[in-house]
């Protein structure tokens, strides 16, 4: 997956389309999921383009990737969901049905997960 200028996530980055933003630094945007799928429902973004963590991992600087683990601790404590837990998920590439060619991190809290997988 090549990256596209024009992924939604890249436009809510310029301004173009409005976000329910829940924090911002200087490498790093978070907002809530239009959909959400659990009560706490956050988007974690690296400001940069970024197609996946692989690709995040690969050209990302120090700093950005510093940025992006302290955000998701940030915004965890920022939503008062650390003593209950919550998890983190990227979906990376089609079979892990990745639908915005842009690193996003799916912050989600506020009821039981359930399991990771499921059991087939």
């Amino acid at each position: 997956m090549s990256y596209d200028p024009n992924n939604v996530f890249a436009r809510i980055l310029r301004g173009e389309i409005a976000c329910d933003k829940v924090y911002e630094d200087a490498h790093v945007l978070a907002f809530r999921d239009i959909r959400p799928q659990a009560p706490t429902h956050i988007l974690v973004i690296p400001k940069g383009a970024y197609v996946s963590l692989e690709d995040f991992s690969e050209k990302a600087s120090e700093a950005e990737i510093v940025a992006l683990v302290r955000a998701l601790g940030r915004i965890a404590r920022a939503e008062g969901v650390t003593e209950d837990g919550w998890r983190v998920l990227a979906n990376n590439g089609r079979a892990a049905h990745q639908e915005v060619g842009h690193l996003h991190l799916h912050l989600f809290a506020g009821r039981d997960l359930g399991p990771m997988l499921w059991r087939r």
